[in-house]
């Protein structure tokens, strides 16, 4: 009877500790869904847009826990959004960019954020990397003047 309690115990564990982790996962996706308008806006050599999509990243960087993203990443995401958000001068806004998409593929290499492949790209004329949903590369750092600029250097799932 110990046994099968024990049993019983253990699984209930594993099935909150994996409902735990979607709920973290859930999280940093809606983060990552934020970025990826960040980064189609800068594409679009769009500053307003991108402003505004900065504005919505800091507010999902906001919600999350900081059990789930340490508190300092969460502060330097916010940082760097934040300058996004803040100018409508798109050289400034792409260069902070950089930084953001830096900590944003280290969050996609810790959590599943989504059910898709997510590309790593890198322009080497930029000497940046972003990430993307598709393979197809869409520059963010030149826009419209480089568009195609770039190489998938990683998948992650």
């Amino acid at each position: 009877m110990k046994k099968y309690i024990f049993t019983a115990v253990i699984g209930l564990l594993s099935v909150a500790s994996v409902s735990a982790q979607s709920k973290k996962n859930a999280q940093v996706s809606k983060l990552y869904q934020n970025y990826l308008t960040i980064k189609s806006s800068l594409a679009s050599d769009d500053a307003e847009k991108t402003s505004k999509a900065a504005a919505d990243f800091i507010k999902t960087s906001s919600s999350i826990d900081s059990k789930t993203i340490s508190q300092k990443d969460l502060n330097i995401l916010k940082k760097d959004a934040s300058v996004i958000s803040e100018t409508k001068n798109i050289s400034t806004q792409r260069k902070s960019f950089y930084e953001l998409s830096d900590y944003m593929i280290a969050l996609t290499k810790e959590f599943k954020i989504s059910e898709n492949p997510v590309y790593v790209q890198y322009c080497p004329m930029a000497q940046g990397s972003w990430l993307s949903s598709e393979k197809k590369i869409v520059n963010p750092y030149y826009g419209s003047s480089m568009l195609s600029c770039g190489t998938v250097k990683a998948e992650i799932k």
